[in-house]
């Protein structure tokens, strides 16, 4: 990477990147940086507005679909602490 690239981003030679590839763009980020999603955001807003207008508007979920949910990860082992491999960008 060049390193007028690398004074932009803030990273130094042999620090880590990661790539992020949003339909026809690429986006270089330094690996770590804090990225929040705009969409995300906006649809939380939302979501905090909706509810803050209309609280009688949230329901429980129904029985049917609580079992369903768990139909669907019958068997499933999760361990949350398990390290996980390679690299992650969440």
């Amino acid at each position: 990477m060049p390193k007028a690239v690398r004074l932009v981003l803030g990273v130094k030679e042999g620090d880590e990147i990661a790539f992020r590839v949003e339909g026809q763009r690429v986006t270089v980020v330094p690996i770590g940086a804090t990225h929040e999603d705009p969409v995300v955001g906006k649809f939380l807003s939302f979501l905090a507005k909706d509810i803050g207008q209309r609280p009688q508007a949230v329901k429980p979920l129904s029985k049917t679909f609580a079992v369903r949910m768990r139909s669907l990860v019958k068997g499933t082992k999760v361990d949350l602490d398990e390290p996980i491999d390679g690299h992650v960008d969440l």
